[in-house]
């Protein structure tokens, strides 16, 4: 049923627990796994150019090698084969886009990693995957406890 899944991940809580459901559909379907992180430098613009671009890209990227090296731990642990990207640029656009380019057959992604004024202002990464995206979007909640 599915072949190849995408998983977004911010690095949040919710983001690990829907790479965890990711790799277990794909350790169930023998499906290609991929995570990716979206570097977001757009709530960054207007700020000073004077070395603040690099050093914030820097920064996202170092969150994102991170958020990324964990979905790789909890991939070894399950045994399942994780390929892992990290890309640049508005978060929904660039999953929807990888998810298309890779002909994905399932997105498996969190709800809401970023509270607070970022949801406000940019509205649900999940909500406009769910919208533009060619294939199905499991999208899964953060567990309580």
């Amino acid at each position: 049923m599915y072949k190849k899944i995408v998983i977004p991940t911010d690095g949040s809580d919710v983001s690990m627990e829907a790479v965890k459901h990711g790799l277990m559909i794909a350790k169930k379907f023998e499906a290609e796994a991929y995570a990716i992180y979206v570097v977001d430098l757009s709530p960054f613009i207007g700020l000073p150019a004077e070395g603040s671009w690099e050093l914030i890209r820097e920064m996202l990227v170092e969150e994102g090698e991170e958020a990324l090296r964990r979905a790789k731990e909890i991939a070894e642990e399950m045994d399942v084969d994780l390929k892992t990207e990290i890309l640049e640029g508005v978060p929904a656009r660039e999953i929807v886009d990888f998810a298309k380019k890779k002909e994905a057959d399932l997105i498996v992604m969190g709800t809401t990693g970023k509270t607070g004024l970022d949801v406000i202002l940019l509205g649900s990464v999940a909500q406009k995957v769910i919208k533009k995206s060619h294939c199905p979007v499991l999208v899964v909640k953060k567990s309580n406890p």
